[in-house]
């Protein structure tokens, strides 16, 4: 106020939006008309800005004598809150500008450079002016070319079906509402995309609400973006939800790795136990052989390969399609070629044992071959890589722990007589027993190899 005739309002924003509300400016002799000259100036120096990647923020001011005040002078005339209307920001007097810096995170580039090897396409969509946007995003890696960005203005116009085709040209959208994000995030939706959203003001809340999964900031973030959103990041940083992604890559991947040993374990007792009706020969195992596997070869070293360490490999997969099933035609494919080997050992231990000694002992060399051959090809099911002569054979301490608690009561079942009538098996000497183990540890090195072929043909094709 100025000797209580005049109320101030000073008014802070975009640069070019401030000028297209400014009549005058405020130079060193004092306030004059605004001409063509000084808005080509202020637009030159907002664009120099912009271009270093720094945020600008445009500052003006209108003095509104009390009188003429409309509703703004009623209320201060009569000592209530100011209540501003939309007409009251014209016909400003522009002072200046501020540029500031806001630099990206220093792990901001590895995350997003992890982002495009995992095959996640990055869109930075902001209030920003587009120069400052795009240069930004092209130094953290989101933007190659200057033509992959565009103002939200540029969208107005656009059908949704015309947003569709133009969705994936862009990779940044500068000066947006939050129409244009719930519509840009709509659009890759129905462009058969899983579409994440950041975001922390009240204006990204319905896009957070849209996207496929919503992450709201949990520092910065406002109580509207939090309830709008499905997670919400702790530390406000972008290459948490990378890590995000990798570690439900690896979990998805560990389900898989325990689904496979168990299906094709069980495929191999099947093929054992198909093979001998089809030959005639005795049932190879009794139901207490099958209760044993149940509870300890199955499920010890399952439990195990969910609890594999976590790789960084997964994040060189690309994404699955959303209404893809986990078994698929190759992953089905996979467990019948290794509980096909699975069988075929067993089987020859089976014919072996009947050979020598009847049904009896070819039904302890089965049971003895299946259980063994569980526990080895826990390993083969740690990874689609080879493993056989790497370091990853040996680091899940829990597999090793499984095979060796597996190891021991197997062994004991078949060494220790007085364990015989439970289990209904009979006693093997030294060369049976090693028998059998080497049946059961030759899967790891057949399946290895036939993994290898079967992956090179693949690259082949």
């Amino acid at each position: 106020q100025q000797g209580e005739q005049v109320y101030r309002m000073a008014v802070k924003g975009a640069v070019d939006v401030i000028l297209d509300r400014a009549s005058r400016i405020q130079t060193a002799d004092g306030v004059r008309e605004i001409n063509a000259k000084d808005i080509e100036k202020i637009e030159k120096q907002n664009r120099d800005f912009s271009g270093e990647g720094l945020r600008v923020l445009g500052f003006a001011y209108r003095d509104i004598p009390l009188e003429d005040g409309g509703k703004l002078g009623e209320s201060l005339a009569n000592k209530q809150a100011p209540v501003l209307q939309m007409e009251d920001e014209q016909d400003l007097v522009f002072q200046g500008m501020i540029a500031m810096m806001d630099p990206p995170r220093e792990e901001s580039m590895e995350a997003v450079a992890e982002c495009i090897k995992a095959g996640i396409r990055p869109v930075m969509i902001t209030g920003d002016h587009k120069i400052t946007a795009a240069a930004i995003a092209k130094r953290i890696g989101i933007l190659k070319d200057f033509s992959e960005a565009c103002e939200g203005a540029v969208i107005d116009g656009m059908t949704d079906e015309e947003l569709r085709e133009f969705v994936p040209q862009i990779s940044v959208y500068a000066r947006v509402s939050p129409e244009h994000k719930i519509r840009i995030v709509r659009a890759w939706q129905e462009r058969g995309n899983i579409v994440a959203m950041t975001g922390d003001g009240v204006n990204d809340a319905p896009a957070l609400k849209q996207a496929d999964i919503g992450v709201a900031m949990g520092i910065t973030g406002t109580e509207v973006a939090k309830d709008a959103a499905a997670m919400v990041l702790t530390d406000d940083n972008f290459a948490t939800i990378v890590k995000a992604v990798e570690n439900g890559r690896n979990v998805y991947r560990n389900i898989k790795n325990s689904i496979q040993f168990l299906l094709s374990g069980n495929f191999g007792a099947i093929l054992t136990v198909l093979f001998a009706s089809l030959a005639a020969l005795p049932v190879p195992f009794e139901p207490v052989h099958l209760l044993f596997i149940n509870l300890l070869t199955d499920s010890l070293p399952a439990i195990a390969l969910g609890l594999e360490p976590h790789s960084r490999d997964v994040m060189e997969e690309k994404p699955r399609p959303m209404n893809e099933s986990i078994l698929t035609k190759s992953f089905l494919l996979k467990i019948g070629l290794e509980g096909l080997v699975i069988g075929v050992m067993t089987t020859i231990g089976f014919l072996m044992g009947y050979r020598q000694g009847g049904a009896a002992l070819g039904s302890t060399f089965a049971f003895g071959t299946l259980c063994l051959s569980r526990l080895v090809h826990g390993f083969n099911c740690k990874s689609d890589d080879m493993i056989l002569f790497s370091k990853k054979l040996f680091n899940n301490k829990y597999l090793i722990g499984a095979f060796g608690i597996g190891f021991v009561f197997i062994t004991a079942v078949l060494m220790i007589p007085g364990l015989h009538n439970v289990f209904k098996v009979v006693t093997l000497d030294g060369g049976q027993f090693l028998t059998v183990c080497g049946l059961a540890i030759l899967n790891l090195p057949v399946i290895q190899v036939l993994r290898a072929v079967r992956k090179g043909w693949r690259k082949q094709k």
